[in-house]
């Protein structure tokens, strides 16, 4: 039973992502919300939902291993496992953004976010603030850059589907209450199947969660990203990758910890989930700088898969 409720749960969450991210960008233009804002704003913040549902209900139950390793595990798959399956299919240009943003903001709230569980064993309601407004100051930063760089309008965003502009209102508000309700449940659905498989399997709840939680909240990624790379669109670029994971610490994280702050112990959390984390970070950017600048090939992809398996396998014994 326990498996099924795992199951369903990732199900639930991978399906209430998606309505919820359609009804967002649907609302959005009926809003008369720019294209740039809802791309790099609303979407952004719809697919983090999955991720921020299950750790705040994990963190709510008194699971804080789970809600801390739902988004580390989440964003080492996003490097390791998503980029490293992408770039084997399609190799990947590398924009300006990802050195003078992207990448710097990602490892400064990475850096921040070890030294918070390393040093104060949690992220009291203060901390996950400071984390949410980093996230603010990065989305200021985009839309200035943004601004700066094009003043089309009417440009194409990636990942945004310009025929939900004329989505009726009631089916927007159909699919937002089957996103939030398939995400509401599937978390609970999920941190219970996970709660329950750890404590049968004898393995710590932060094993679960940064092995099979991170990579069932990561799926939706790793879909759109093999999908555009086998049509050889940029429909999924470095950037949003990054993105994603500035978004899991400063906004699943900073939130979570701003309505339950989240407490650790050593029993609960190893720093050395932490420190991979940190890894791939650096990984990247050394295998984006060395072998082929400012590109990410097969063979930095097929490496990039090998480091992941590795941490699955010291992960789990």
């Amino acid at each position: 039973m326990s498996y099924l409720y795992l199951f369903i749960g990732l199900t639930a969450l991978v399906v209430g992502g998606e309505y919820l991210v359609r009804a967002a960008v649907g609302l959005s233009f009926k809003l008369k919300l720019s294209k740039m804002i809802i791309g790099l704003t609303v979407v952004s913040f719809a697919t983090s939902a999955p991720e921020l549902l299950v750790s705040l209900s994990a963190a709510l139950n008194g699971f804080s291993a789970i809600a801390l390793g739902n988004v580390v595990g989440s964003n080492i798959a996003n490097i390791g496992l998503v980029l490293g399956i992408t770039a084997l299919i399609s190799p990947i240009a590398i924009d300006h953004d990802f050195y003078k943003i992207n990448w710097p903001v990602m490892f400064s709230v990475s850096l921040a976010l070890t030294f918070l569980l390393i040093y104060h064993q949690g992220i009291s309601f203060w901390a996950g603030s400071g984390l949410f407004a980093c996230l603010w100051v990065y989305l200021l930063m985009l839309i200035k850059r943004n601004k700066r760089e094009t003043m089309q309008e009417e440009q194409s965003i990636e990942g945004l589907d310009d025929t939900l502009a004329v989505v009726s209102g009631f089916k927007i508000g159909v699919w937002l209450l089957i996103g939030a309700l398939a995400l509401y449940y599937g978390s609970e659905w999920l941190v219970k199947g996970a709660v329950d498989i750890a404590t049968q399997l004898g393995v710590s709840q932060r094993v679960i969660a940064v092995t099979v939680i991170a990579v069932g909240t990561s799926i939706p990624e790793l879909a759109a990203s093999v999908i555009a790379a086998l049509k050889k669109e940029k429909a999924l670029s470095l950037g949003n990758l990054i993105g994603s994971n500035i978004f899991n610490i400063a906004c699943v994280l900073g939130l979570t910890s701003m309505i339950h702050p989240i407490k650790i112990n050593a029993a609960e959390f190893l720093p050395l989930d932490l420190y991979w984390m940190i890894g791939f970070a650096v990984a990247l950017l050394v295998l984006i700088l060395l072998p082929s600048p400012h590109r990410i090939g097969r063979y930095e992809g097929l490496f990039l898969l090998i480091a992941y398996a590795v941490f699955i396998t010291t992960t789990i014994q």
